[in-house]
């Protein structure tokens, strides 16, 4: 099957082209549908310079682990790409829904993939967020094994870090920075000592060097890596538009969606970053591939 290049009409919409939406748009391309993938061009891993702990491409660069799967998907050619962002998705007539894009254009399908991702908020810390992905970090799956048993620093963003900080220990050597967020009991405390993490209260000013964190005393602590968790807010606004219900996770919310990614919504289905509390490049592209197939699945049973 042969998409016309001019087509507005496709069977599925997959808005989002990072790891989960290619990986949807793929099982939907090879079960010969048409699909169109409108993607903005913000993979959210844009920031670091490999990426870890994905099977078969691990310490590869995150472009290239990119640019390679796009050339794939696009070697099927019921396969459209559009670069541009989704401003609204309305909802027709059994189960229709019709797609505007930033250029003006929209387009018609009778499934909908959203694998938009998130946004993370980062901590309004100095020289945070120019090392973010680089020196700064929030999964120690992908960054912590390449800090090769070094000095690691949370910097906490309330009771949560602590999740981070009794982890991090298998990765490095552990120092927990409070800042000011909360204040642990005595259970928080005996966790923490028994994972040999020490812990800062003195508030943080800024981020130097490499991972260097100067505290607002003037002293300076050096660091291999440091991990952060952001808050994290839907890279786009059709979800929401559509009415699909979210969950509430640890950081932000989420697309809530079933076994099968399907949303609350009929016909419309989430995956990747947008649709977990939390996620990896594994997670997503395995996310997106049963995203699709579901799509594709609930084409012919209704």
């Amino acid at each position: 099957m042969r998409t016309d290049p001019d087509s507005t009409d496709f069977d599925a919409i997959v808005i989002g082209g990072s790891y989960a939406g290619m990986s949807a748009a793929m099982q939907l391309a090879r079960a010969r549908r048409k699909t169109l993938v409108i993607d903005a061009g913000q993979r959210r891993n844009r920031f670091a310079g490999t990426s870890h702990g994905f099977l078969g491409q691990d310490g590869r660069a995150p472009d290239v682990i990119a640019a390679e799967a796009r050339a794939q998907l696009l070697a099927y050619p019921s396969v459209r790409w559009l670069d541009g962002s989704v401003t609204r998705v309305d909802s027709v007539a059994d189960e229709n829904f019709i797609a505007m894009v930033s250029s003006g254009e929209s387009f018609r399908a009778t499934r909908l993939v959203l694998a938009t991702g998130v946004v993370d908020e980062l901590p309004a810390i100095e020289g945070l967020a120019e090392r973010w992905g680089r020196s700064v970090f929030h999964c120690p799956y992908c960054h912590g094994y390449e800090l090769n048993n070094g000095r690691i620093g949370v910097l906490a963003r309330g009771e949560i870090s602590l999740h981070h900080a009794l982890m991090l220990p298998d990765w490095g050597q552990v120092t927990l920075f409070i800042d000011g967020s909360f204040v642990p009991d005595e259970k928080q405390l005996a966790e923490l000592s028994g994972r040999r993490v020490t812990i800062e209260y003195e508030r943080v000013a800024r981020i130097t060097e490499t991972a260097t964190v100067e505290l607002i005393d003037g002293r300076s602590l050096p660091l291999d890596g440091l991990f952060a968790l952001p808050r994290i807010r839907m890279a786009g606004p059709v979800a929401e538009q559509l009415g699909c219900a979210f969950d509430e996770g640890p950081t932000g919310s989420f697309i809530r969606t079933d076994a099968m990614k399907a949303t609350t919504v009929p016909g419309v289905f989430a995956c990747g970053d947008a649709a977990r509390a939390a996620g990896t490049v594994a997670l997503a592209v395995g996310d997106g591939a049963l995203a699709g197939a579901s799509a594709h699945r609930s084409m012919i049973f209704r």
